[in-house]
């Protein structure tokens, strides 16, 4: 199969009362433009269609990557990935609020490299970022190669506005395009909000360990909508980001975190050999999803 096109005859599939119709590509590199998503999307996409699309390859697309070898880890950062996130949030903190058994894993087994990530926490986003155990400012480090990690989309829903005026101009149709990140949002009574610095209205956005503790006491509500190409309801904006997450986790291919991407590639969750944009590129990745209401 060709990695550039849809296919999305043979892989459609429903979920309540819509039809979600992938969107499959080769890997999108450091700047280079969205055509991988946009022209087989363009294809098949109906008006009042939803164009969901994750934050990360917005972001790659855009040459927002850091290169964490680059980041020499002071002491702070030390304690932080060792002390604070590997032994007190995998064994003590994360058991009492009982987060994710996957995320508690994942904590145990922190490599010593992890320092350098919480050095490029603290000096890009402070340290109520640098306190949060996991996914730091939706700084992202799966689906980047070598010791590259993904930073937030700039300025999300500028280019989703900009992807639906290229489609109304192809296409002659209305599409609504939103840029989802899979990091939570919450909700407590009757607010919503989320740890990272990016997040649509009426979302409280940038609450670092703050919104993840208090997210632990509250409502999980899904992933968060970081961009939206027109005024979307927050709830209606909710529901279609839970849609296209609950499509990802159906897909071999989908690397969810750092060592998912590990295991896909074939390089081992203990291996330390190095992801390479060839190894990216040898399968299908879905990075957006078409989601119409049947």
């Amino acid at each position: 199969m060709n990695k550039n096109n849809a296919n999305s005859k043979t892989k459609n599939i429903f979920i309540d009362n819509y039809r979600i119709i992938p969107i499959e590509t080769g890997y999108i590199e450091p700047n280079e433009n969205l055509d991988k998503i946009l022209n087989p999307a363009t294809e098949v996409i109906e008006e009042n269609d939803y164009l969901v699309i994750a934050e990360t390859p917005i972001a790659i697309s855009q040459g927002r990557v850091v290169d964490e070898s680059q980041y020499r880890p002071g002491f702070l950062a030390k304690f932080l990935a060792i002390i604070w996130s590997k032994y007190l949030w995998g064994y003590v903190f994360g058991p009492i609020l009982k987060i994710k058994k996957r995320t508690i894993d994942n904590l145990r087994k922190l490599p010593p490299e992890a320092s350098a990530h919480k050095e490029v926490v603290l000096k890009l986003y402070g340290l109520k970022h640098g306190l949060k155990p996991a996914s730091e400012a939706g700084i992202d480090l799966s689906n980047a190669p070598g010791t590259y990690v993904s930073l937030l989309p700039e300025n999300p829903s500028k280019i989703a506005k900009e992807i639906a005026i290229k489609i109304k101009k192809e296409k002659g149709i209305d599409v609504k395009v939103l840029i989802v990140d899979t990091d939570a949002t919450y909700k407590l009574r009757n607010t919503y909000f989320t740890g990272l610095p990016e997040a649509l209205a009426p979302i409280k956005l940038n609450g670092g360990v703050f919104a993840y503790i208090l997210g632990q006491l509250s409502e999980n509500i899904g992933p968060t909508p970081i961009g939206a190409s027109s005024d979307i309801p927050i709830v209606t904006a909710l529901e279609i980001a839970n849609l296209s997450e609950k499509y990802q986790k159906t897909l071999e291919n989908n690397m969810e975190t750092f060592y998912s991407m590990k295991k896909i590639l074939g390089s081992g969750e203990s291996n330390n050999e190095t992801i390479t944009i060839e190894m990216l590129n040898s399968i299908i990745h879905t990075p957006a999803v078409i989601i119409r209401n049947k």
